[in-house]
């Protein structure tokens, strides 16, 4: 008799089983996302170069697009790829369906890529509006890590993954803010409207930055810090200074379009190393975390085994029935002194709890104690299966917060764009405005939006 059903064992197994299976898929995200962020670094890189051949009229950076171009291509087909590998070859199971909604607007987009470049290569189009569109393709991209990171099942690799996210999220701040900044150096002036932009890009880079820090560890940190006192900052803020003085709509040479091209590059390739370390590091923590659970699903059923071959004990199993660590009775324990005092419960000979310190009354229990413990290793095994996924569900609440915060913006910009009838990138700046006049943090005031929100009539 093993004092548990078939059924039971076979729970047991299957909640083990489905810890690998949802870390497996985990890690083929991991591997997703990976993918995705080298078609975001090419395609920002070939918004830029765009930019600057658009804004002089074709006579700026035309072999170089061409160049960049290709490039973008090879890591699109890398991309579609690895999505036929693990959502089209016909034994897929499908995941989360805001993820594959992500992937499926992603690909819409870039299976008008062609259309845009076209019209770019025939100047057909304004800077402004290829910027827009090549923002819009790396936003759905970006919406594809996200979406990643909000359906992680593990606190380890959610961190590494909102980690990533948040900096590859400052990184496409900055080269948005290398598209504005090719922008009015290649029409040879700027505007206090332009400039204003440009400035909130650069607040935005710091908040997505700041939650990259939180999250990030102390190699990636380290890194961060050589990054920012390293001389492609230094030159980016030179030349951001410059761009404040040239406000009033000052002249400027054409020529100062490619340098600010370069700089600003040298700054994004450097995020782009960060960038790199974080995805390694993830794939490779997705990697051991599914040798775990492998190898832990392996023990279970080594343990399992164990059990069914030995003797049935003289004396009746602890269960959850009659466990006292488990919830029960309602405000059962102020009735219990012992329980009260703090004395520990420990089992009778049946196997129900009975308070205080064991006595020679309890000696014929005692005497079976191997037999019982042994006994107890089944229930030993769910319940450390159980502190496990408890443990793993608070430290995955902790890592999601950041992705949170995340939503409660993208609700409050919702929110604001519906009652003042404002794009989005307007409704972001005027929340960046009221968290910077508040001296507080963005999400905090997007809480408040919505809490007002709710708070209004019908």
């Amino acid at each position: 008799m093993k004092g548990y059903s078939d059924a039971t064992k076979r729970f047991l197994l299957a909640a083990k089983h489905a810890e690998k299976t949802a870390l497996q898929q985990l890690s083929s995200n991991c591997k997703l996302v990976n993918a995705v962020k080298d078609v975001i670094h090419q395609l920002q890189r070939e918004r830029g170069i765009s930019n600057v051949f658009l804004a002089s009229r074709g006579h700026r950076f035309e072999s170089q697009r061409a160049e960049q171009v290709e490039l973008s291509l090879k890591r699109e087909q890398a991309l579609r790829s690895q999505l036929k590998s693990m959502y089209l070859t016909g034994t897929e199971s499908f995941s989360n369906i805001r993820l594959l909604s992500s992937i499926t607007l992603a690909l819409q987009g870039m299976d008008h890529l062609p259309t845009l470049r076209e019209k770019v290569a025939k100047l057909n189009l304004p800077p402004l509006d290829s910027t827009q569109a090549y923002c819009r393709l790396i936003s759905g991209l970006l919406s594809v890590v996200f979406e990643a990171a909000d359906v992680a099942s593990d606190p380890v690799i959610t961190r590494l993954l909102v980690a990533l996210f948040n900096f590859m999220q400052a990184k496409e701040y900055a080269g948005q803010e290398r598209a504005w900044g090719a922008i009015g150096f290649a029409e040879t002036h700027f505007n206090r409207r332009l400039c204003d932009r440009l400035e909130q890009l650069q607040v935005a880079q710091q908040h997505s930055f700041g939650i990259f820090r939180e999250f990030a560890d102390a190699q990636e940190q380290q890194l961060w810090t050589e990054l920012e006192g390293g001389p492609a900052t230094r030159d980016v803020k030179q030349l951001r200074n410059m761009i404040q003085q040239l406000a009033d709509g000052s002249p400027i040479a054409e020529e100062l379009s490619e340098v600010w091209y370069e700089v600003a590059t040298r700054r994004i390739d450097e995020m782009q190393a960060i960038e790199e370390h974080l995805t390694e590091r993830l794939l490779e923590v997705a990697t051991q975390r599914v040798q775990q659970a492998d190898a832990d699903l392996k023990n279970h059923r080594r343990r399992l085994q164990a059990l069914e071959n030995q003797p049935e004990p003289g004396s009746s199993p602890l269960t959850m029935l009659f466990d006292p660590a488990m919830p029960g009775l309602q405000g059962s324990g102020a009735l219990d002194p012992n329980l009260a005092n703090g004395a520990p419960s420990v089992p009778d000979t049946n196997g129900f709890p009975q308070s205080g310190t064991p006595t020679a009354n309890t000696a014929s229990g005692l005497a079976d104690a191997e037999s019982l413990s042994s006994h107890r290793s089944f229930y030993d095994l769910l319940r450390d299966q159980s502190e496990h996924i408890k443990r793993m569900s608070n430290e995955l609440e902790e890592a999601k917060r950041a992705i949170s915060e995340h939503k409660a913006i993208d609700r409050a910009k919702l929110i604001m764009m519906q009652q003042w009838n404002l794009t989005e990138d307007a409704a972001y700046r005027r929340l960046q405005k009221h968290a910077m006049d508040q001296n507080a943090r963005i999400s905090d005031v997007a809480e408040s939006v919505i809490r007002a929100s709710s708070k209004k009539p019908a």
